[in-house]
């Protein structure tokens, strides 16, 4: 956790192992994730052509320009009902295939929450449904606990939370096999998206670039605000 640092400028003459690098995404899938939804795609970029056109979409910072390989973190928020339905057959492969009155409450209880309260959740159209869901929520949180996040931008921001955390797994785990990251918010999220081929509905998270630290590559000692300031114990 201490030697992971986002590194800007990466050494030039070290190439990187592009089976390790897949190796740390397939550890970034093990990452929790809202509802076990999976909202999330990773694109992994080795290609020098592809590359080079990265680091113009990622405006030529040198995290971009000298990283040997990226990793592009995209969330799906559109995917949620093929993800709903994966969750579905994956219960349903597990609890047996047998008549509904044969499962037990906790098994229709899981199934019913892939059938019925996901796709109540997501669903919305233009961002009216979503809106309609918020004013019902808070009229049902006077009068006991109830979950309030159910407008489209809030879904957006559950997709990305899951995303984010699957970034991070995929960052300490190439910190821990010898290699280095840079997670790059600054980019032509449209122009990455062109680039990958996404369609509208898929979300750029972060651009990470990859390779092993140059010398010069971390620009200064790690800041961070006193700690007293951030923990709160209660």
């Amino acid at each position: 956790m201490h030697h992971r640092r986002s590194v800007r400028i990466f050494k030039s003459d070290v190439e990187l192992d592009s089976d390790v690098v897949k190796q740390c995404i397939e550890n970034a899938v093990l990452a929790p994730t809202s509802s076990n939804l999976q909202l999330w795609e990773f694109y992994h970029i080795a290609d020098r052509d592809n590359l080079k056109q990265m680091t113009k979409a990622c405006l030529g910072q040198n995290a971009a320009k000298t990283a040997k390989q990226m990793v592009v973190v995209v969330a799906r928020k559109d995917l949620w009902r093929k993800r709903a339905k994966a969750n579905l057959d994956f219960l349903k492969s597990i609890y047996g295939d047998k008549p509904e009155e044969e499962y037990s409450g906790r098994e229709k209880f899981a199934l019913n929450y892939y059938k019925k309260l996901i796709p109540s959740v997501y669903f919305d159209f233009l961002g009216i449904f979503g809106w309609l869901k918020y004013l019902i929520f808070q009229i049902i949180g006077i009068f006991r606990p109830t979950y309030r996040q159910v407008r489209q931008s809030d879904m957006r921001i559950v997709a990305h939370k899951s995303v984010g955390l699957a970034a991070q797994n995929f960052m300490i785990s190439m910190a821990a096999l010898g290699y280095d990251t840079c997670p790059m918010e600054g980019s032509d999220t449209l122009m990455v998206k062109r680039i990958l081929g996404l369609p509208s509905g898929a979300e750029i998270n972060m651009v990470i670039g990859c390779g092993v630290r140059d010398e010069k590559g971390v620009y200064g000692p790690r800041f961070r605000v006193p700690f007293k300031d951030v923990y709160k114990r209660i």
